[in-house]
């Protein structure tokens, strides 16, 4: 029998995923209002505040029926995890959008990225409202390590997309850091779908042993990408005129980006780092 559990719309959270809900339908009605386009960020970001309105829509009906409890999966791990991969995706289709496709008479553009703004505020409130604090115990993607796993992920995800544009497959020294890039996104990917499944129980190891191991491989590997990556696509290779008039175009920008990024990611891998042995050797022993 289905009950009716209003604290899923009265709770803070539940207050938080309703202005969410609100804020990405009028991003997403304000840009597909203006009309179609073919370029691939105008798409990205119409599928990212979609996304992100039918999946916490959805998950304010679950909760509201109570179906939530009677699915397989650990609800809680699935939402954190679901608000931390909101955040991060608004925040890019916010400044994606405000960069490409705002101007100062555009106003219509412009109230999307201002609602779209709001709309990641939400969404990473929504991540501090249900992150697990000190002495609590609750799922593993509730804690920082496995925030950063899913913004490990996310970052590995940005970087593929641009991939397409690089000339990695003619440098041995490219092709190793799109290894890198692969391994220790599949060992992301994994941890968060088994804990999400319930699965963690299956490894034939302590899964925090593992984690902490799989994290040091991962800042070494990264360590060697930072360096290898600009050396053999920035090195000798200046940034080309016609990008100061079409940026759009430009591949050597995402070449930038990548280099961006593969910073960003050796810091969440450091920090996960830190803070697994933190969890495991600290924590645990007291």
């Amino acid at each position: 029998m289905v009950t009716l559990d209003l604290r899923a719309l009265t709770a803070p959270v539940g207050i938080v995923r309703i202005l969410a809900v609100i804020c990405t339908c009028i991003s997403f009605s304000l840009v597909a209002s203006i009309g179609y386009a073919t370029d691939s960020f105008w798409t990205w970001c119409l599928f990212t505040w979609g996304f992100c309105f039918a999946v916490t829509l959805q998950v304010l009906f679950l909760e509201l029926f109570s179906v939530n409890a009677k699915l397989p999966i650990s609800w809680d791990d699935f939402t954190t995890a679901f608000a931390m991969l909101a955040t991060l995706m608004v925040l890019s289709a916010s400044i994606i959008f405000a960069n490409f496709f705002t101007c100062s008479s555009c106003s219509q553009p412009i109230a999307a990225c201002v609602f779209s703004f709001l709309a990641f505020i939400l969404y990473a409130t929504e991540v501090g409202l249900t992150r697990a604090k000190p002495g609590e115990i609750s799922g593993f993607l509730s804690t920082v390590p496995g925030l950063l796993k899913v913004l490990e992920a996310y970052v590995a995800c940005i970087i593929f997309v641009c991939l397409r544009y690089t000339p990695y497959k003619y440098f041995p020294g490219l092709q190793w850091c799109v290894a890198v890039y692969s391994i220790c996104f599949i060992f992301a990917l994994l941890v968060i779908i088994f804990t999400i499944g319930r699965l963690l129980a299956v490894f034939p190891v302590p899964f925090d042993k593992v984690l902490i191991v799989c994290n040091v491989l991962a800042v070494l590997m990264y360590i060697t990408a930072v360096v290898v990556w600009p050396y053999y696509s920035l090195k000798g290779n200046p940034r080309p005129s016609y990008c100061n008039s079409n940026p759009n175009s430009c591949g050597w920008n995402l070449l930038v980006v990548i280099t961006f990024m593969t910073c960003v990611n050796l810091i969440a891998y450091i920090v996960d780092t830190f803070y697994s042995f933190r969890l495991v050797f600290f924590i645990s022993s007291n």
